[in-house]
């Protein structure tokens, strides 16, 4: 099983599931599903350098995060699909109450 590590400002999220029923149990077909906009952070990159100093990641493994529809590239890693996003593409974190 391979490990995956991001390079300077990029950022690993596993999308959240897409509904595929709606709530009176009607099946969305997959083109008519809307794309995931929330998912985990399951890896993050050093940060990117600026001026000779590195400038830290504000998200951390474990985060829940926003992001636009279409941001980011989608891989196939070890068979569960995978977001490469940089920070900048990400909205921000959802903390639960």
């Amino acid at each position: 099983m391979a490990h995956f590590t991001p390079l300077s400002d990029r950022v690993a999220v596993r999308p959240d599931p897409v509904d595929e029923t709606t709530e009176s149990g009607l099946i969305i077909p997959d083109s008519a599903q809307e794309k995931p906009q929330r998912g985990t952070v399951i890896a993050v990159g050093p940060g990117r350098i600026e001026n000779g100093s590195r400038i830290e990641m504000s998200v951390r493994e474990g985060d829940a995060v926003l992001y636009g529809p279409y941001a980011g590239t989608e891989i196939t890693m070890n068979g569960e699909d995978v977001l490469i996003l940089h920070e900048d593409d990400l909205f921000g974190r959802i903390e639960e109450a």
